[in-house]
């Protein structure tokens, strides 16, 4: 068992939350996560309040949490009501300015996460009231910007530690085993956000095509771009791109992102049924760079125990280690 921060205020066994990937993170990866005693978020994603409440109806009575694309939330607010009328154990904000639902989120004495990419979102975190901030480096799947996990996670603890001692810090981005949890934990972080590693998981709302794609694949094999928000006409901020595996649409794709925009009302209908349908070839396999660290579809639970066991001997074998190493 690891005990940290995170497992202390949040009650929980392990120094885990799942993100809430939309669409791939229903309620019953959210369940299972919560039942393996780490933290399941359901994916808000673009907001439909119909498949929200469907998928907390499938997580039942487990204490889970949501999470929303910040900018889409802002043009449909009242989802929000719909995840807080299920009294969640967490709201999760990424992608944009948590200030127009802090209050009303903390209010309700519901926990309020919020994802961030740069120093800057941070402090504007903190000055919303979060109590746990996840600090996402590039290497994750999906959306996200360009700074690197290892250098922005010391960074953020560094400002928490400065302006707001008790706030949380999660580490997102390149975890999928023990050694990304035990390195998250070294660099000051109290827990870490999983995305791909829960993504491949028996749980998660994904076709069996594209699962095989990514057990197959490696980091080499993801690429950040705009072409697939471009594809769904989702207006998506221009400073974040989606890491995804590289695939025919890709190529068709990149470097002509002008001529997709003026073809989207062709493009839009075809690349929805190929999403609808699993298609690993004409849509996109959201994924990060750790799909090289992935070799088999498996259940969450077994997939939590494993990197908890391993993180715990890497942490005690790094101590010893240590204890052996003089300083002059």
């Amino acid at each position: 068992m690891l005990r940290t921060r995170l497992t202390e205020r949040l009650g929980l066994r392990h120094p885990i939350i799942g993100a809430p990937m939309a669409f791939a993170a229903g309620g019953r990866l959210a369940a299972a996560i919560s039942d393996a005693g780490a933290l399941g978020l359901i994916g808000g994603g673009y907001g439909d309040a119909d498949w929200l409440t469907r998928e907390f109806d499938v997580a039942g009575n487990r204490p889970v949490g949501c999470g929303f694309i910040t900018w889409s939330l802002r043009r449909q607010p009242a989802i929000l009501d719909v995840a807080l009328a299920r009294n969640p154990k967490a709201i999760f904000l990424s992608f944009d300015d948590p200030a127009p639902f802090a209050a009303r989120i903390k209010s309700r004495g519901v926990l309020l996460i919020c994802q961030i990419q740069t120093r800057k979102d941070a402090l504007r975190a903190l000055n919303c009231g979060a109590d746990i901030i996840v600090a996402q480096g590039s290497e994750a799947g999906g959306h996200g910007e360009m700074r690197g996990t290892f250098a922005l996670i010391p960074e953020v603890a560094d400002v928490i530690a400065n302006h707001s001692p008790d706030v949380l810090l999660c580490a997102a981005g390149g975890v999928a085993d023990g050694r990304g949890i035990a390195a998250a934990l070294m660099l000051g972080a109290d827990g870490v956000v999983m995305g791909s590693r829960f993504w491949a998981s028996q749980e998660a709302n994904v076709s069996a095509r594209m699962h095989a794609v990514a057990v197959g694949a490696t980091g080499d094999d993801t690429v950040r771009s705009q072409v697939m928000d471009l594809a769904r006409k989702l207006d998506w901020p221009s400073r974040y791109t989606a890491r995804v595996l590289k695939n025919r649409f890709i190529e068709r794709w990149q470097g002509r992102e002008e001529e997709l925009r003026a073809a989207a009302d062709e493009v839009a209908p075809k690349y929805q049924r190929a999403w609808t349908e699993g298609d690993p070839d004409e849509s996109n396999t959201f994924v990060g760079e750790v799909v090289g660290l992935i070799d088999q579809i498996e259940p969450v639970g077994k997939i939590v125990d494993r990197m908890v066991g391993d993180a715990a001997r890497i942490i005690d074998c790094a101590s010893q280690h240590l204890d052996g190493i003089r300083t002059t």
